[in-house]
Parts: C-alpha cells; sequence; structure tokens
C-alpha cells in the first residue's frame, strides 16, 4: 500500500519503543498509535485494533487479549515469548510474531564484556603517579588471579546466545560445558560438553544463564543449585530476572566476599529499595543493557514487517 492510498488501513497499537524508521514504515501502511494499556488513547482504539506491537514489558494476558476484539496479529520485538499467553492467543486465531534472532550478536558481545569485567581487573589513569603506587597498582592490586583458559565457563541453556557465547568462549580459551532442558542435536553443540544441571553448577568457575521465561523458570537458581557451587565462584545472569532467586542469591554472597553475581536482568524491573542485593559489594547490577545497541534495537523494531504481512498488506 502506498502513501495516500484509499484503501483500508487497519489500527495498530505499539505499546513500547520503536525505532524510528520502522514506526514510521508502519505508519505509511496502517493508523499506527503509540499507547499503553490503560491509557486513554489505547482504550479508545482497542475495540478496532487488528495489530499490538509489544517488546519486553507489556503483558499480552487473557484479560488484555479480552480488550482487543479484532486482533489478528501480537508483534513482540525481542527474544523470548514469556511476556506473551500463547494459549490465550491461539483460542483467538491470533498470530503471534517475533524477532527470535534479533540481539544475539549484542547480547554475546555484552557477556564478553561482563566476562572481561570479572576476570580481568584494570583501571584508566588520570594523573601521574608515584612510583609506589604504580608498582601496587601493578603488582597486587590489579593483577588477575586465573587466566580464562585456565577456567571452566558453565552455560545453563544453549540457545542462539548460548551457542554463540559458547563458541566465543572456547577461542577465549574456557574449557566449557552447558546443561538445557531440550535434547540439543550434535550439530548444534559443536563439541560443547552437556553435563547434567548439578554438575553445571558444581564444576563451573563462571556460570552464565540464557534460558527464557516459562514459569517452570521462575527462582530455578536458587539455594539449591547454588550451594554446589565452588567458593569463588562467579554468576552471570542476562536472561531473565524470575530465574533467580534474589534472595537465595544475597544469601549466597554473603557467605564469601570472592564470590560474585553481574545481572543485567531483574525481577521486578526497574529494582526497587527491597532487593536485597544493592547493598553487597560482590553483587553487580546493571539496568538491562545486554540488546541495547543501535543495531539489535532496529533489528527487534523491524517485527512491524511481519506485522504487516499478517495483516495481508
Amino acid at each position: 500500500m502506498s502513501k495516500g492510498s484509499s484503501e483500508r488501513r487497519p489500527v495498530v497499537l505499539v505499546t513500547e519503543q520503536l525505532a524510528d524508521e520502522a514506526f514510521d514504515w508502519l505508519a505509511e501502511r496502517c493508523d499506527a498509535i503509540r499507547a499503553k494499556p490503560g491509557e486513554p488513547a489505547f482504550d479508545a482504539v482497542a475495540p478496532k485494533a487488528e495489530a499490538l506491537v509489544v517488546r519486553t514489558y507489556t503483558l499480552v494476558t487473557d484479560a488484555l487479549l479480552s480488550m482487543l476484539p479484532a486482533l489478528k496479529v501480537v508483534g513482540r520485538g525481542g527474544v523470548g515469548l514469556d511476556n506473551i499467553d500463547l494459549e490465550a492467543c491461539a483460542r483467538r486465531d491470533i498470530k503471534v510474531v517475533s524477532t527470535p534472532d534479533a540481539n544475539t550478536q549484542a547480547v554475546v558481545e555484552y557477556v564478553t564484556c561482563l566476562l572481561c569485567d570479572a576476570l580481568r581487573p584494570r583501571a584508566t589513569l588520570d594523573r601521574p603517579l608515584p612510583k609506589a603506587e604504580w608498582d601496587r597498582l601493578r603488582d597486587e592490586d590489579l593483577v588477575a588471579p586465573w587466566q580464562m583458559n585456565e577456567l571452566t565457563l558453565g552455560i545453563l541453556g544453549l540457545g542462539r546466545i548460548g551457542r554463540r557465547v559458547a563458541d566465543v568462549a572456547k577461542a577465549i580459551g574456557f574449557e566449557v560445558l552447558f546443561n538445557d532442558l531440550r535434547g540439543i542435536p550434535d550439530d548444534e553443540r559443536g563439541d560443547t560438553e552437556p553435563v547434567d544441571v548439578e554438575t553445571l553448577f558444581r564444576n563451573a568457575d563462571v556460570l552464565t544463564i540464557h534460558v527464557d521465561g516459562r514459569p517452570s523458570n521462575r527462582h530455578y537458581v536458587g539455594e539449591r543449585l547454588l550451594s554446589l557451587m565452588k567458593p569463588d565462584a562467579i554468576l552471570l545472569n542476562t536472561s531473565r530476572g524470575m530465574v533467580i532467586d534474589h534472595d537465595a542469591l544475597a544469601a549466597w554472597l554473603t557467605q564469601s566476599p570472592v564470590r560474585m553475581a553481574l545481572l543485567d536482568v531483574h525481577d521486578p524491573e526497574p529494582i526497587t529499595d527491597r532487593n536485597p542485593l544493592l547493598r553487597l559489594d560482590n553483587a553487580h547490577l546493571f539496568p538491562h543493557l545486554a540488546s541495547r545497541t543501535l543495531t539489535a534495537t532496529s533489528n527487534m523494531s523491524w517485527v512491524v514487517r511481519d506485522v504487516v504481512a499478517a495483516l495481508g498488506l
């Protein structure tokens, strides 16, 4: 459909941020309206909306879908569909589309940066230093206790991101183990060794989590699995905040100052003053940045192409 066409223009509700180019492209073909559930603009057009475009924080529940009787398609700009009730969509014959590989590279780069932050201490200089302080930095404060090729990286979840993290880690020199709920075919695991989850947590020097937010994964990483980890282990999470029991993690970190957790995702988001990790020196919290590159954001926003195709335009 071209600009200015008199043909039918379906209403599309966009509840979260899209890249400007993607939104403008969508608006050329549809009546694209930015509005969040509960806002007057959303309620005003909900009865005739044929498409819904969401990102991370809009929960597409049975109750929300009941407000959208004309809905034909839900577009999720991102990876994972755990914020969408797929069964409720299926009952209503609503198609669900997403961008499963849109941010893989961005997240893998981010995980690699976190590994370097955790394992290779470093500092910048902003002034001349006397020789004694220079020597102290080089000989005491910033000496890494390990090289990465002396360590085992455990990967919980060997999906698209987990597999790419494994590739990067093996190239650096880590021994890599993984556990996944699904059976991973040999041609997708490469020479990465599958182990049971207890062995994974017991043997990993560094453990990185890459699982989805299905209900059964809530607090999957809790007191039992954390108790298996090494006294000086490092835990990374860039998947879903709800996967970790934060109270159990706080207790685990309190037991040893040489343990470390680096968390880019939280439950809830944004974090509140009730988060038990906030005041722990060995808990490093980040504001959900793993996929925040211009390229990944654009890739996720272009879910609108599949939305428009599902509308038959």
